[in-house]
């Protein structure tokens, strides 16, 4: 044991407790030891690039520069702190016992301001902010950085109700104030509270060193916790918490995915044996991201991103999973329905032919009448959709088409009689009654609802524009120019487009997934 082990760290009071918390156990072992801080990076020189390696966390990167270079030998880190993916050529040696694993708030006076509406609470750290204004949302959260001792003194220069901290990091060195609670209810980093040693794969001399170090069930469960972090795909960037315990030979596990703000949360609970744990973390990540918590995560991702899609019809979670991650879309209903009063008589005796173009006029049919009192012997639609709906609510479809013209068409040669009722909106379309009529089949237009503009004023840097229904290519206009490129669901849509916008192009069949997979085209 005659090589000496230079253990690198940073420079802070923590960083340096840790790195001697090492130095002692090694050298407690018959080891020769050496501290070395390492500041920057500046006078550092590697033959490939950072990206190459692989090197990427902020408070790692210079200690995992240090080790490539030769300069030391081993690097002690707050395990929290570590990407989930190592730089090549460096690995996980040790993981020491954990210590606190529990978020602390540092209180000024007293803790009646929990019970207040207003309060200021200071954090560096996205996963205690949205978990505070989940709990606590009409609290105020204001960023706190800087070492713990300044972050400390910088509670006490402010007015500030309280700041949180790792429980671990003011425990250890000594400075924890009596005004501190633990805050148990708050899910903590993955691994915090843990402390990691890393070194070269091919440093036989320091990785049997650091082995000795290790604590099995420390490694365990922070393994399970950095698994289901790197499956979230999470980092600094993402307000996760995720927490493994062994009781009693059984691994009981919580983690947590939030919005930044707080107001959209997603937990789950697992316990396992001991042993059959191997799956623990994907399964967990796995529940999380079934339940929103893919595009919760999209959503953190691109929040400096500028929307470049826009769609005139709100979108369902899984239609926005659809989407190509160069994508950064959002949605709203530029259409507003109106349900009408439809008088009984126009329903009082059975109906030959009826035609319903969309979802729309089914739900005012049924807002007015019972299904009883809707005798109609022949239903003639428009999409699938609205066929669907028809059959499962008020009976069977004759005969549907995509799109009104075919429609018109078909009845002009395949209609028995020659009266049809229309139940539209105020906004019908054209194509339909005007082909009939001219073929000599009387249309009765019942008005079943109103179709109201309300569109928005959507962001410079859009590039694309959704379009559904030609009423929605005209709301669109009413706060927007034409500049975008113009995605319609089917050709109903793309003619009311092509009279306003230069690029127009038409989903293959006319459903929003299918204009979703037209827009993705154009950005892959």
């Amino acid at each position: 044991m005659s090589k000496i082990i230079r253990i690198g760290t940073r420079d802070s009071e923590l960083a340096l407790w840790q790195a001697k918390t090492v130095q002692s156990q090694l050298e407690h072992l018959g080891y020769k030891t050496e501290l070395v801080p390492v500041k920057s990076t500046g006078d550092l020189v590697l033959d490939k690039p950072l990206y190459e390696l692989g090197i990427t966390g902020i408070f790692t990167r210079t200690l995992d520069i240090a080790l490539l270079n030769n300069d030391i030998d081993i690097a002690v880190h707050s395990l929290k702190d570590v990407p989930t993916i190592l730089p090549k050529g460096i690995v996980q040696a040790a993981v020491l016992k954990r210590g606190n694993v529990n978020d602390t708030l540092v209180f000024k006076d007293n803790e009646e301001f929990l019970g207040a509406k207003s309060a200021i609470i200071a954090t560096g750290s996205l996963r205690r902010r949205a978990q505070w204004l989940n709990r606590f949302p009409t609290h105020t959260v204001v960023d706190l950085r800087g070492n713990v001792n300044s972050r400390l003194q910088k509670l006490n220069d402010n007015h500030w109700n309280g700041a949180i901290f790792a429980a671990a990091g003011i425990g250890r060195i000594g400075i924890r104030p009596d005004e501190a609670i633990n805050l148990d209810w708050m899910i903590p980093a993955p691994a915090q509270g843990a402390i990691m040693i890393t070194a070269l794969g091919e440093d036989d001399y320091a990785l049997t060193a650091s082995e000795q170090l290790n604590d099995r069930e420390t490694e365990i469960c922070t393994s399970i916790e950095r698994k289901f972090l790197n499956k979230l795909e999470g980092g600094c960037t993402a307000p996760i918490g995720a927490l493994a315990k062994i009781k009693n030979d059984e691994i009981h596990f919580k983690g947590v995915l939030l919005s930044i703000d707080g107001s959209k949360r997603i937990d789950v609970t697992r316990v396992k044996k001991v042993g059959e744990h191997n799956d623990m973390a994907e399964y967990c990540a796995n529940f999380i991201i079934e339940r929103g918590g893919k595009r919760l995560m999209d959503s953190i991702k691109n929040k400096d991103k500028a929307v470049n899609v826009y769609s005139t019809k709100s979108l369902t979670e899984d239609q926005r999973l659809l989407f190509h991650e160069k994508i950064v879309a959002e949605s709203s209903d530029f259409i507003k329905i109106s349900t009408n009063r439809i008088h009984p008589r126009f329903v009082r005796n059975e109906i030959e032919n009826v035609i319903i173009t969309s979802k729309n006029a089914v739900e005012s049919l049924l807002t007015n009448f019972s299904v009883t009192e809707l005798q109609f012997k022949n239903i003639y639609c428009v999409g699938r959709r609205t066929k669907r709906m028809v059959e499962k609510r008020l009976g069977k479809v004759t005969h549907f088409e995509n799109n009104a013209k075919n429609l018109a068409n078909y009845l002009v040669e395949n209609i028995n009689g020659s009266e049809v009722t229309y139940f539209c909106s105020d906004l019908r379309l054209d194509d339909l009654p005007t082909i009939l009529e001219s073929n000599n089949i009387k249309v009765n237009e019942i008005e079943a609802y109103q179709t109201k503009y309300d569109s928005l004023e959507i962001a410079d840097s859009v590039e694309a524009a959704m379009f559904y229904s030609p009423s929605t290519v005209q709301s669109f206009l009413k706060n927007n120019g034409t500049n975008a490129i113009a995605f319609c669901i089917g050709e109903s849509t793309a003619k009311e487009a092509r009279k306003h916008f230069k690029d127009v192009r038409v989903a293959k069949v006319p459903t929003v997934e299918s204009v979703i997979e037209l827009v993705n085209e154009h950005y892959i």
